[in-house]
């Protein structure tokens, strides 16, 4: 069985895959200096709540964006596995262009989700990944990853606006009835939540304008499901995107070279 784990700066999920089907996935909170033990530990618990061992494992595919932690991921599978990982940016094998000047500096997220809405929806895309950031990435037809646009994420945007502010206080994010609040909390999220709509849309608009083609916009990540509903700039809301681009990119890595 295939363990897929895709970090990203604030959580990790950890996916479960038997070559047919998906039969657990979990998510736990980034922390750069968990240890494989712990790891092991924690991932035994859940395991167990499927009926299934650590030792049901015999194969990892690894994404992370957190460079600290990839070397307590390695030995997770080194360890417990008793397997050589695949990581996306390494050994892992992507089989598409990374069309930007500097191709490493595409991180390992925005790989997963490109090659994960490739391989479901036809057409140019544009993947907007919601988590601690706010990505916009841009897909051709063929696959190859042309470009993005990057902001803060909606919880970084309202944390930063707690923080520098003295007389802000620090509030959750939710869909408000109406852009214009009535108190403090509201005027808030009304502005963090009716303002990153716009920001979807106004990028959206202009990427589809500068690529000059149509294109089919997917939502993913964390907090996506918090816009389900409230744009008609996203065509589909799918949380399965980057799951899908690392097992994808675990085939495309085992498989036998083409005449082998």
């Amino acid at each position: 069985m295939l363990l897929a784990i895709e970090q990203g700066n604030t959580n990790t999920k950890f996916a479960v895959h038997d070559g047919e089907d998906w039969l657990a996935q979990w998510r736990t909170a980034t922390e750069a200096a968990r240890t494989a033990d712990e790891y092991a530990v924690w991932l035994s618990q859940l395991l167990g709540l499927q009926n299934l061992k650590l030792s049901d494992l015999d194969a990892c595919v690894v994404a992370t964006v957190v460079p600290q932690s990839l070397f307590n991921l390695r030995n997770l599978a080194r360890r417990y596995l008793k397997c050589e990982p695949w990581v996306v940016g390494e050994n892992a094998v992507l089989g598409f262009e990374v069309r930007i000047r500097k191709p490493s500096e595409a991180g390992a997220d925005r790989l997963v989700g490109a090659v994960g809405a490739h391989v479901l929806y036809p057409g140019a895309l544009i993947v907007v990944g919601s988590g601690t950031a706010t990505t916009f990435d841009v897909v051709a037809e063929d696959g190859g990853l042309e470009g993005c646009a990057i902001a803060p994420g909606i919880n970084l945007s309202m944390e930063a606006l707690h923080t520098a502010a003295a007389q802000l206080p620090r509030v959750a994010i939710r869909r408000p009835r109406q852009v214009i609040g009535k108190d403090t909390v509201e005027s808030m999220q009304a502005g963090v939540y009716w303002g990153y709509v716009s920001l979807i849309e106004g990028l959206v608009q202009r990427i589809k304008s500068e690529f000059g083609r149509p294109m089919t916009v997917i939502g993913t990540g964390g907090v996506a499901s918090l816009f389900h509903g409230a744009t008609d700039a996203v065509d589909i809301f799918d949380p399965d995107v980057t799951i899908r681009g690392l097992l994808e990119i675990f085939r495309r890595s085992t498989q036998p070279p083409a005449g082998a």
